[in-house]
């Protein structure tokens, strides 16, 4: 029996910009979960597609958490994870995680 794995996105800094280099070296499965520590009036976190990944851009049907110390488990395949706060994404607020 295997057990998901926990990892606090940005270790000891945290869901922050100039995160997107976090998951370099790192190995992730289905089923692991993502810590995001954040602040939550200033960060917020986003589950986008590959498109807003890389326009850094949330559209419709996008699920947004608030609350700054969100948990979110991995589904197999690629995960794409940004801040919704307009500039932060393009300042390196966001990860790309490939869980097998």
């Amino acid at each position: 029996m295997s057990f998901a794995a926990e990892y606090i996105v940005g270790d000891g800094k945290g869901w922050s910009f100039h995160v997107q280099n976090w998951t370099l070296g790192k190995t992730f499965k289905e089923g692991d979960i993502l810590v995001f520590n954040y602040t939550p009036v200033i960060h917020n976190v986003v589950i986008v597609n590959e498109l807003q990944y890389n326009s850094c851009v949330a559209i419709g049907g996008s699920k947004f958490y608030y609350k700054g110390a969100d948990r979110i488990t991995l589904a197999k395949g690629a995960n794409y994870f940004i801040c919704g706060t307009p500039f932060h994404c393009n300042l390196g607020m966001k990860i790309a995680v490939n869980a097998s």
